[in-house]
């Protein structure tokens, strides 16, 4: 017993998965049933299928890997049901299991794994095609061998949810609120790896900034709803004709970025300009939109300030709105 309880503490301490975990103690238990088989089982109770997760085979029978039977089959199901986690002779208690009699099992012990919520994970369980007698103290190690399986389970579920809170959080991080796109912070990122890229290449990337003329008498003559709704539609606008590789981003108030890839494109203002030009329609407004002041410059390969950059985007989107007023004014 002092050696076994040597062995189940260096594999609970030991491990840092359900696998890493379960795998030592299949084979604990085989040594403290004589079984030739231990397994770990998933329940899928709605779907009606169990499936054996984690299996040892010792001698002649073999219950794979991977393998899935009927739920309403098997004998997990029948021992939950009758409160018989222990028999020795199988084909007297529930002859009428087809998987039972596929696999030849004769002795059959088991016990559930529970969720910490109480709902059923699986089963724990060794089988052997010939009887053996086992005792009460044999059943109180199963069940301690299943909870310690359902803690790993729940750490695990754990882990997992709060790595998906971290993406979730980190995403949030990163994206404007009201349009759904990139925001100023995921541009700066952006920009740096754009900017170590065209070092490293030798590249070029144009960035475009985005200056939505005339909003702020949108948003003084309908409201901020209003204007909100109108940025939302733009940013929809430019996200979804962009080309593959572009990354656009919000960089405040009514101003977007583009970052392009291909900086071959020499018309990427006139693109950009009109796809803001055209008619806004939501919630009985239309709006007859003129379009966007865009500036383009080039990032050049020795240029390792996005600070740096972004100014001189800023500084061409305003010569172009400084040309448009003057056009106007004409």
């Amino acid at each position: 017993m002092e050696a076994l309880l040597s062995r189940l503490a260096d594999s609970v301490s030991g491990a840092d998965t359900l696998e890493s975990l379960t795998r030592p103690l299949l084979e604990l238990l085989e040594l403290v049933t004589g079984l030739e088989s231990t397994y770990l089982t998933t329940i899928d109770e709605p779907g009606g299928v169990q499936q054996v997760l984690f299996a040892r085979n010792s001698r002649q029978m073999q219950i794979p890997e991977g393998l899935s039977v009927p739920w309403d089959d098997t004998l997990c199901k029948r021992a939950l049901l009758e409160g018989r986690p222990y028999t020795d002779n199988v084909s007297t208690c529930w002859g009428d299991s087809q998987a039972a009699q596929a696999l030849g099992i004769r002795t059959y012990v088991s016990q559930p794994v529970h969720n910490l919520d109480g709902a059923l994970y699986g089963t724990l369980c060794a089988a052997g095609s010939e009887s053996v007698a086992l005792g009460p103290s044999t059943l109180k190690v199963l069940g301690l061998f299943s909870r310690l399986i359902a803690h790993q389970v729940e750490r695990e579920r754990i882990v997992e949810s709060l790595r998906h809170d971290n993406e979730r959080l980190s995403s949030h991080a990163l994206t404007d609120s009201l349009t759904g796109v990139p925001n100023r912070r995921a541009l700066q990122i952006e920009l740096q790896r754009v900017i170590a890229r065209t070092r490293r290449e030798g590249s070029r990337v144009q960035i475009a900034f985005i200056d939505l003329d005339g909003f702020k008498a949108i948003n003084d003559h309908y409201g901020h709803e209003a204007g909100d709704r109108f940025l939302a539609h733009m940013a929809a606008r430019l996200a979804g004709s962009i080309r593959r590789g572009d990354f656009l981003a919000r960089y405040g108030g009514d101003e977007f970025v583009v970052v392009a890839a291909n900086a071959a494109e020499d018309n990427l203002r006139g693109r950009l300009e009109q796809l803001t030009v055209g008619r806004f329609v939501s919630q009985g407004l239309c709006i007859d939109y003129g379009g966007a002041s865009v500036g383009v410059v080039v990032a050049e390969p020795d240029e390792h300030d996005a600070e740096a950059l972004l100014a001189r985007a800023d500084a061409a989107m305003y010569e172009v709105k400084r040309q448009r007023r003057a056009e106007r004014a004409h």
